[in-house]
């Protein structure tokens, strides 16, 4: 049993086919590292925990990191240049679920083990460990209708189109939208998941002048307030994720109505933790980990008691404040804000 699996986590084997891959010449694991959205604080919190779970790990010696905007052909381009290098693992947060199964497919043939983070993979043999999307978006959503009253019309603002973690937290927003009737979508945008996008987004419509009562957010949250405190626009219940920032405002901001559900980018470190137990010739029983979201709202006391004890000040306010997973990240909060990975630093 691994150390992960002690913790009650449910993942699976990879193909009987596929051999662990040998240790590096210098006596350790090499693992690459693939991501497709730079400047987003949740991306960058999620490399910065690969670097960190990588630098504890014993058994890892070098960490090559392919982190930049790109698309699925790009991201293609970028897993058959780690496969060229020689990597033992690749841990990616994959732009689209189906367009880079030709290159996946290649590297674990090659005995690479694979690990998609945050959004899945259709290619067979991969692993998946990702916060539960679906679940994420279904728990913010019920929180803001319910205190709508269950009526009344709502901004909805979601990530990169055709992303899974988009589509997952799409197919939740819209259960928990069908078991309230009276709720209507008056404007559905795609942020990006880009700050600034986002922002403006919002400035945008609050300038049409059309009504609305609450804002459902991807995770782009501390600046969709700014934009309203910035504009002079009445505040609304808005959710958001676990983000230094937006937990602050929860916090600080009066009149804000709020809450938080967690979507740590920490998952990208137990990502690191998972390839190396699989190389270890330790692979789990399923192809996919959840990590289960918690709501915290600052319309309760036990909620504003959680917001309080959340906060931390060392934080890009973009991070969520979720740095680790217990269980499956070893590191420091020291070493995730260095983000230093092994030989770096």
């Amino acid at each position: 049993m691994t150390r992960r699996l002690m913790m009650g986590a449910a993942v699976a084997a990879l193909s009987v086919t596929m051999a662990p891959a040998a240790f590096a010449q210098d006596g350790g694991y090499v693992i690459g590292v693939s991501n497709t959205v730079q400047g987003n604080g949740w991306r960058e919190e999620m490399i910065c925990a690969m670097r960190a779970q990588a630098l504890v790990e014993p058994d890892v010696a070098g960490l090559i990191v392919a982190h930049r905007n790109t698309d699925s052909a790009g991201q293609l381009e970028d897993i058959n240049n780690l496969i060229e290098a020689g990597v033992d693992a690749i841990v990616l947060n994959p732009s689209n679920p189906d367009a880079l199964n030709s290159a996946l497919e290649t590297a674990m043939a090659q005995g690479i083990v694979v690990v998609a983070v945050d959004a899945g993979v259709t290619a067979e043999g991969a692993y998946i460990l990702s916060n539960n999307q679906e679940e994420y978006a279904y728990l913010g959503a019920r929180w803001l209708f319910e205190q709508l009253g269950g009526e009344g019309d709502v901004v909805y603002m979601r990530g990169i189109a055709g992303v899974s973690a988009d589509t997952d937290r799409d197919r939740g927003f819209q259960r928990a939208l069908a078991e309230y009737p009276g709720i209507e979508v008056v404007h559905e945008v795609f942020t990006g998941w880009q700050q600034d996008q986002g922002k403006q987004q919002m400035f945008d419509f609050l300038a049409t002048g059309i009504p609305f009562d609450g804002v459902w957010t991807s995770g782009i949250d501390n600046v969709i307030v700014d934009a309203f405190t910035e504009s002079g626009a009445p505040l609304v219940p808005i959710v958001g994720a676990d983000n230094a920032g937006f937990v602050g405002q929860l916090q600080d901001v009066e009149g804000l109505q709020g809450a938080a559900v967690t979507n740590p980018g920490s998952v990208g470190g137990a990502g690191i933790a998972l390839a190396v137990d699989i190389l270890n010739g330790n692979p789990p029983d399923s192809s996919t980990v959840l990590v289960d979201p918690v709501l915290w709202e600052n319309t309760t006391d036990e909620g504003r008691a959680t917001i309080a004890s959340a906060q931390n000040p060392n934080l890009d306010p973009e991070w969520p404040v979720s740095v680790t997973i217990p269980g499956w990240t070893d590191y420091t909060m020291e070493q995730i804000i260095a983000c230093d990975g092994p030989g770096e630093g």
